[in-house]
């Protein structure tokens, strides 16, 4: 049986990869000027960097962790997630990205998703911001922390070090470089972990290859170990198809993805970087599939030990590469982690900071305090999500799942409706909102057992459901009609 050993040069590289990560963090801390420079990068990014950023903000470490794990337990039926997140990821930006930037921009200077729900419904009393803050708390404390659990997976298999541990190094890691640098740190950084995630995922499932002996041996021994592990249908149900694919629903409701809309520097960019965003996306989703095929086969042919399916990609590259090199490929799940992390925690702050303190409490406060306070709320959402992740069972697929649903439910819903309905109205989106958060915590408690189906599609179409009915039986506020027709003049 194969072992693997844990060596300084893997060390050295986490270390000059984390220093560089903390040095660009640094830097940006004198760049932020304002709280829109601290959330949304002053809308100074190019096509580039907005793509690659919304890229890897997106795919955390569930694409170098869950997606080859989860290929590994049951073969490509479950790449269907990976056709299902495609089709939304270019959905999304073909039909969102330029409608939103344009009314986050044009109409009025928002700088946050609930500050531009609050916008397009003209709510004076603030009802949808509090809906909206809370929504992103609750979410995405459970996705930081799936993050987190990524991380100290990571470094519990790189360093041989307790579990406890390697989430507390982690932790401070993604905490330190977002407390200081904001969101043009963290896009900048994004770009940097795209490029490596993208060249990792290309270069492992190669080096397998060639070691299997090409890629017809590779899959005839992968058949032998899972005789349906290339089938498409075999096996698998009409109804999990449909949940994997639905995954694809959730892109619309990501306030971390959507911020990078609002962020971008002009609508004429926006076709440049979709084409970026989706080929990048396209490559790495591929080759995290075949990880998780080609290491049904690795494992078996060299009689290796996996008891974490969801450490395959980790294993492969510490067995196949000089340890420089797999010092490297393992940087690139810490930058999948980072990625990731450091945006929601950024968002989550925002919420705290701007939708909660200043909209409400002190409309007078001054950019320095809500900066602070954003900073703050850093902190809070970090020490929550670190607690959620000291179960050392925990799966990253599963946690990703949960949160990636409940955004995709609440938010999607009333994004979609409120950028192509111009009849929509207030309480709708209020509601709507409420029913796609509540549907999908109650299905997973309690309903998922009777119908076992992603609860993105119940909580998705419950909520569009209510704001098609609401919106019928309720008005339109004043001057919401004449700035949604204001926004289609300016597309």
């Amino acid at each position: 049986m194969q072992t693997i050993t844990i060596s300084k040069e893997i060390a050295i590289m986490f270390i000059a990869y984390s220093a560089l990560m903390l040095f660009i963090g640094f830097y940006f801390y004198k760049k932020n000027k304002s709280s829109e420079d601290y959330f949304l990068g002053g809308r100074s990014l190019g096509p580039v960097v907005s793509a690659l950023s919304a890229g890897a903000s997106d795919m955390s470490s569930w694409l170098l962790m869950g997606l080859p794990g989860a290929l590994y337990v049951n073969g490509f039926i479950d790449s269907y997630i990976a056709i299902g997140l495609t089709v939304g990821a270019t959905l999304n930006w073909v039909f969102v990205a330029k409608r939103l930037r344009v009314y986050t921009s044009v109409i009025a200077n928002s700088i946050t998703i609930p500050d531009y729900f609050e916008t397009r419904f003209d709510d004076d009393k603030h009802i949808l911001r509090i809906v909206c803050a809370i929504v992103v708390l609750v979410f995405f404390t459970f996705y930081v922390s799936s993050g987190l659990v990524g991380g100290a997976k990571l470094f519990e298999s790189a360093f041989g070090i307790d579990y406890s541990y390697a989430l507390t190094t982690g932790t401070l890691i993604i905490v330190i470089y977002t407390f200081f640098g904001g969101y043009k740190a963290v896009c900048w950084t994004d770009m940097i972990q795209g490029l490596l995630m993208l060249g990792a995922l290309v270069v492992v499932p190669l080096v397998m290859l060639y070691h299997l002996g090409g890629f017809e041996e590779a899959m005839e021994i992968a058949k032998q170990v899972k005789p349906n592990v290339l089938s498409m249908g075999e096996g698998i149900g009409f109804l999990s198809i449909v949940s994997a694919l639905a995954w694809g629903l959730g892109y619309f409701g990501q306030p971390h993805i959507l911020v990078r809309f609002m962020s971008i520097r002009s609508i004429k960019h926006i076709p440049q970087a979709t084409f970026i965003g989706i080929a990048w996306m396209s490559i790495c989703l591929i080759c995290a599939c075949f990880i998780g095929v080609l290491g049904i086969a690795y494992v078996n042919q060299f009689n290796l030990s996996l008891q974490d399916p969801e450490k395959i990609f980790i294993v492969m590259s510490q067995l196949l590469f000089n340890p420089w090199i797999a010092g490297i490929l393992l940087s690139a799940v810490l930058a999948a982690i980072m990625s990731t992390a450091s945006s929601q925690l950024l968002v989550s702050s925002s919420a705290l900071a701007e939708d909660f303190y200043k909209r409400i409490f002190n409309k007078e406060a001054s950019s320095e305090l809500v900066m602070k306070l954003g900073r703050m709320g850093v902190l809070i959402v970090a020490v929550i999500a670190f607690l959620i992740s000291t179960d050392k069972e925990s799966s990253v697929l599963k946690i990703v799942a949960y949160a990636w649903a409940g955004f995709g439910a609440s938010f999607g819903s009333v994004m979609i409706f409120s950028l192509f309905w111009s009849q929509m109205t207030r309480m709708a989106a209020i509601l709507g909102m409420i029913t796609g958060a509540v549907v999908v915590v109650l299905w997973d408690k309690f309903f998922k057992q009777f119908l076992d189906i992603y609860e993105i599609i119940p909580g998705f179409l419950a909520a569009s459901l209510v704001i098609i009915i609401v919106s019928l039986l309720t008005k339109v506020r004043p001057g919401t009609k004449a700035a949604y027709e204001k926004m289609l003049k300016n597309l």
